[in-house]
């Protein structure tokens, strides 16, 4: 938890401490008492520690950290798993040793360096990008793919209120998923959707998720958007918090037998 509050810290002060915190892996720990963010209802962590049971062979997509792949009480017998960001590759080996894990550095748009038809399971949450053909590649036949994924126009009301009126990109919309999950040859088993509530209570928790959640405000610093900073600060401070919802979907594809 931060060591001080929106009441007690001026605008320059809580800029800066927003500035200085690690972005290295997925916790968002920190965020208590600075922001929150509704869940999706079907329980991804869940959904996939059950999934991990029934499958001998599993690999993990950009795991960030390994924060989320961590958590599952056991693992199959083969464990691997990618992070493109090198920071992130050492604290992933280091959180998911317990599980037997080989963690690998891979661009997050650079084929997947193992063999076709290689795991039973592929999961990702959170994906910046998904090659479907590399991970229909590597799925053995009657494998499944399980990802949660940001959906077109995540916490568009935060991009807007520092970049101004644009487009949310269609390319993320479940229903391009799913075509391009056809397009590779897999059957799309489920598709669920849900947009959660997102309270951002002081400018610090604004300044860490922009330089951690680096695709809300492309290119963020706080040099680029101090005078956007200030606006939403005042806003907060006269109004309360602010409040944006980011769009997250559940998609689910099988590989057929």
């Amino acid at each position: 938890m931060a060591s001080r509050s929106a009441h007690s810290a001026s605008f320059d002060e809580l800029v800066a401490e927003g500035d200085a915190v690690p972005t290295e892996g997925w916790d968002f720990s920190w965020f208590e008492g600075r922001a929150t963010e509704e869940r999706p209802p079907w329980g991804y962590a869940s959904l996939m520690a059950e999934r991990l049971t029934r499958v001998a062979s599993a690999l993990d997509i950009q795991t960030g950290g390994g924060e989320v792949l961590a958590t599952v009480a056991t693992a199959p017998s083969l464990l691997a798993a990618t992070d493109s960001w090198l920071p992130n590759i050492a604290i992933a080996r280091r959180n998911l040793a317990r599980l037997g894990a080989t963690v690998v550095e891979v661009a997050d748009d650079a084929p997947l360096p193992f063999d076709d038809e290689t795991f039973e399971l592929v999961v990702s949450r959170h994906p910046t990008v998904t090659l479907w053909n590399e991970i229909a590649r590597v799925l053995q036949p009657g494998g499944s793919y399980l990802s949660q994924q940001v959906g077109a126009g995540s916490n568009h009301e935060l991009s807007v209120a520092l970049m101004g009126p644009f487009e949310a990109n269609p390319l993320r919309t479940p229903t391009a998923a799913v075509d391009a999950a056809t397009a590779a040859g897999l059957e799309v088993v489920e598709l669920r959707e849900h947009s959660c509530r997102v309270t951002f209570d002081d400018i610090a928790g604004v300044v860490y998720f922009l330089r951690k959640v680096i695709w809300t405000v492309p290119g963020f610093s706080v040099d680029r958007y101090g005078k956007q900073l200030r606006a939403l600060h005042d806003r907060i401070v006269s109004e309360g918090p602010f409040v944006a919802h980011s769009q997250r979907f559940l998609i689910e594809a099988r590989k057929p037998a």
